[in-house]
């Protein structure tokens, strides 16, 4: 059995201080290496109107490269084409069936150093696809025929 004693304890604590004290001060990450810098959204799909209870989730980094889900790429183009606002992503025309499925969607974070957020209730998948594009395409692979 190793005993030690309080001496050696303290001492072991002085000496690791002293190691950190002589290191000096940390020094913070540039601002371009830091993973959040500037164009990044917290996503959430849901089924229903209430919202987050049984969401998919995910979080869409689109500096220095996209990054988060499978259409990452097309997301954070059509974000830059339209600002960073999802409501000016362009609609694309397309016939949906006529059947209510409630879709909540949530966007949270910052775009050009401006914040954004966006909730809405679309009434199916196939009409938030509509509307918001490649943005809150979470859980699927790339667009057919792209």
């Amino acid at each position: 059995m190793t005993y030690i004693t309080r001496a050696t304890a303290a001492a072991g604590a002085l000496l690791a201080c002293a190691g950190f004290l002589a290191a000096g001060p940390a020094q913070a990450a540039p601002r371009s290496t830091f993973p959040l810098a500037d164009n990044w959204l917290y996503l959430s799909v849901a089924r229903g109107e209430a919202g987050p209870g049984d969401a998919h989730e995910k979080l869409l980094l689109c500096d220095p490269v996209p990054l988060g889900f499978a259409r990452a790429a097309e997301a954070c183009a059509e974000l830059e084409a339209a600002g960073g606002d999802i409501a000016r992503i362009p609609h694309t025309k397309v016939f949906c069936p006529m059947i209510f499925a409630p879709v909540t969607v949530h966007a949270h974070g910052q775009w050009n150093g401006r914040p954004v957020d966006y909730q809405e209730t679309y009434s199916s998948k196939c009409v938030m696809d509509a509307r918001t594009g490649s943005v809150f395409a979470l859980e699927r692979g790339p667009a057919p025929g792209r």
